[in-house]
């Protein structure tokens, strides 16, 4: 289990991914601007204060009190050899009981992009999750035109699933998204029964 006695930290090859801190905002807040063309069109509309200290220290201590509630696991994604801020990869809207579930959401700045960063995290996570957190299903969405993020959601063990009408609203629409899980035992595919 996880909780606020425990800190959430996972080691990948090149990244440290831990929880956003107070001393995370500056960095944080260039790689969102500098990003903005690249992650918008992905992501809900950014309210007008989104890039604001305020909001950035409400989002740290949201992620507190998520990883003290064991209701989610937000990390930044850290490259190890220069301290660099790449992204953001949430474990979220973790249910127990019956479902022991979460959905995984994810951003990386643009410079970052396509160089295998969220691949490391994304893995990292699921492994966290099905091995400490003891879930069964990780769930993930993404807009049916996001090549690239669907693409790495299959190398990462992710399944297509199917498509969500009106899912979220992206950019100011609402928008359908392909649902994708990666399940700890996963025998869909396979041709025995048993």
């Amino acid at each position: 289990m996880f909780g606020a006695r425990k800190k959430v930290q996972l080691e990948t090859e090149r990244m440290t991914l831990r929880p956003p801190a107070h001393a995370d905002f500056r960095a944080w807040a260039a790689l969102r601007q500098d990003s903005r063309d690249f992650l918008t069109q992905w992501e809900p509309t950014w309210a007008r204060e989104h890039l604001t200290r305020k909001a950035f220290t409400n989002r740290v201590y949201w992620a507190q009190r998520s990883i003290a509630n064991q209701t989610a696991v937000p990390l930044f994604l850290v490259r190890r050899s220069d301290d660099m801020l790449l992204g953001a990869i949430t474990l979220d809207n973790i249910r127990r009981g019956p479902a022991q579930a979460g959905t995984t959401g994810y951003w990386i700045g643009q410079p970052f992009a396509r160089q295998g960063f969220m691949k490391e995290a994304i893995d990292a996570v699921v492994h966290y999750a099905f091995r400490t957190l003891d879930l069964s299903r990780i769930e993930a969405g993404c807009l049916p035109e996001n090549t690239p993020s669907r693409r790495l959601l299959e190398q990462c063990g992710y399944k297509y699933e199917g498509v969500a009408q009106s899912y979220l609203q992206i950019d100011g629409r609402w928008r359908n998204h392909v649902l994708y899980a990666n399940l700890r035992a996963d025998r869909r595919g396979r041709t025995d029964v048993g």
